[in-house]
C-alpha cells in the first residue's frame, strides 16, 4: 500500500481553489469522537461536527471499517443495475422516517431540489401550467438556482438574478399569511418548510412544532404537497429521528442529507401520501444516486443510531446542556433554545468574533449564524463529562464577552 503523506502548505504558495469559502487559519488533520486535532497534536472539543454531518462523530471505527471494506469489495456500478445496499438502505431509511418512497441524492441542496421538482410535477398532474411553493422568510435551502431561490436570504441570492420563479414568502410561523396567499394565488401546490431555521438562527415557530400540524391542515384542505427540509434537523438532531416525530402528522415529502453520512456525501428525498408516485422512470436521475459505497455508509450509520440509542441520547443531553446554560447564564442578557442537540444561544450583540476567541482561547469549535446566535452542534454520543466540559467553556467565554 502506497502512503502519501501531505508536505505543509507554505504561507507563500498560491492557492488553486475557488475562493468562494471564507476559511479560518487552522487545519486538522485527525479526529476522534467530539475531538479535532492540528498537525502538532494540539486538541480541540468540536461542538459543530461539520456543521451538523458528523452526529456519530469523527472517525468511528465502525463507519470506518464499513468504508473500508465497501471500498475494497465494490464502490459504484450504476442505477442501470440493482444495488443491494442501495435497497437495504433504503429500507432502513423507511422504517425511521415513516416514508414510502426514496431517491438518494448527493447532498441536502439536490435533495430539496428534487422536492422542488416533485412540487412542480404534481402541480403539472392537475393541469397546473405555473405552480408555486410557499416557502419562509429566512429559510435556507441550499446554493443551486432553484434552491437559492427558495432560500429567504437575500444575500445567498444576490448577483444570481434572474432568479428562478415560482416562489411565495411569507413569514415563518405565519398560518395566517399561508391563508391569505392561498387566497391570492390559486396555482399554489406546495408548502416548503424547515421545522427549525438552522442557519436562520436556530429559529422554532412561535407555536413551536404545533406550526408543522397547522401547516398539514392547511395542505389536506387545499390539495398540497407538505414537504419538509429535514438536512439539518434529521437523523436524531433534535432528539426525534426525524423533527416532525415530535408531533403527529407525516409530511408528502421529506429531505435531509448532513448526519445520514456522517461525513460521506449523501442525501435523500422521500416521499409519502400525495407524493408518492410523482416521480416515475426518466423524471429524475443521478449517476452516484446510491452508489454501494454511500448506501452502506447510510445503512450503518442507521443502524449505530439505533443500537446506540443516539436519538434519546440527544434528547437527554440537549435538555441538560440547554438547562445548564440557562441556570449558568441567568444574570446574562442572553435566549437558549433548541431541541435535542441542535441549540442556539442568542447574545444581545452581535458575537461574530466568538468564533475565533472560542478557536483560540478555549479550543472550541462552534460557529455564530444570524449575526448574534452561537450556534451549538455536538456529536449525538456526547456524554456527561463532555458537555459539562463545553458548558464550563461556553459560560466562561461568554460572560467575558459580555462583560
Amino acid at each position: 500500500m502506497n502512503n502519501i503523506t501531505l508536505a505543509p502548505v507554505q504561507p507563500d504558495q498560491p492557492s488553486h481553489l475557488m475562493p468562494v469559502f471564507g476559511r479560518q487559519s487552522i487545519s486538522f488533520v485527525r479526529g476522534r469522537g467530539s475531538y479535532l486535532y492540528t498537525e502538532d497534536g494540539t486538541e480541540y472539543f468540536d461542538a459543530l461536527t461539520g456543521i451538523a454531518v458528523c452526529g456519530l462523530g469523527h472517525a468511528h471505527p465502525v463507519i470506518a471499517q464499513a468504508i473500508a471494506d465497501q471500498a475494497a469489495t465494490l464502490i459504484h456500478t450504476s442505477n442501470l443495475y440493482e444495488v443491494p445496499w442501495q435497497t437495504a438502505a433504503a429500507q432502513k431509511l423507511a422504517e425511521v422516517s415513516g416514508m414510502e418512497e426514496i431517491f438518494f441524492s448527493n447532498s441536502g441542496a439536490e435533495s430539496n431540489e428534487g422536492a422542488i421538482k416533485i412540487a412542480r410535477k404534481f402541480g403539472s398532474m392537475q393541469g397546473i401550467s405555473h405552480p408555486k411553493i410557499i416557502v419562509a422568510d429566512h429559510s435556507f435551502h441550499g446554493r443551486t438556482m432553484a434552491t437559492l431561490s427558495a432560500t429567504g436570504n437575500k444575500k445567498v441570492q444576490e448577483g444570481f438574478g434572474p432568479l428562478v420563479e415560482g416562489f411565495i414568502r411569507v413569514p415563518f410561523g405565519d398560518i395566517e399569511a399561508i391563508q391569505e396567499a392561498a387566497i391570492n394565488h390559486p396555482d399554489i401546490v406546495a408548502i416548503f418548510v424547515e421545522p427549525i431555521q438552522g442557519e436562520g438562527g436556530v429559529n422554532t415557530a412561535p407555536q413551536g412544532f404545533s406550526y408543522l400540524e397547522e401547516i398539514r391542515q392547511v395542505c389536506n384542505q387545499h390539495n398540497w404537497l407538505m414537504m419538509l427540509d429535514e438536512v439539518q434537523t434529521g437523523n436524531g438532531r433534535t432528539g426525534q429521528y426525524f423533527a416532525y416525530q415530535h408531533t403527529n402528522i407525516v409530511p408528502d415529502v421529506l429531505t435531509t442529507a448532513k448526519g445520514l453520512g456522517n461525513g460521506f456525501p449523501i442525501g435523500a428525498v422521500m416521499t409519502q401520501g400525495r407524493g408518492v408516485g410523482v416521480l416515475t422512470a426518466g423524471n429524475h436521475g443521478s449517476t452516484y444516486s446510491g452508489t454501494a459505497l454511500g448506501s452502506r455508509v447510510v445503512y450503518t450509520v442507521i443502524d449505530l443510531i439505533q443500537k446506540e440509542n443516539l436519538v434519546e441520547n440527544a434528547a437527554k443531553m440537549g435538555a441538560y446542556i440547554v438547562e445548564q446554560l440557562r441556570q449558568q447564564l441567568s444574570d446574562q442578557e442572553i435566549t437558549v433554545r433548541g431541541f435535542g442537540l441542535m441549540i442556539g444561544i442568542e447574545l444581545p450583540k452581535g458575537c461574530a468574533e466568538l468564533v475565533n476567541t472560542a478557536r483560540d482561547e478555549y479550543h472550541l469549535i462552534i460557529n455564530v449564524t444570524a449575526g448574534s446566535v452561537i450556534r451549538l452542534l455536538p456529536t449525538l454520543n456526547i456524554n456527561k463529562e463532555q458537555a459539562d466540559l463545553l458548558i464550563e467553556r461556553l459560560v466562561k467565554m461568554i460572560k467575558a464577552f459580555l462583560a
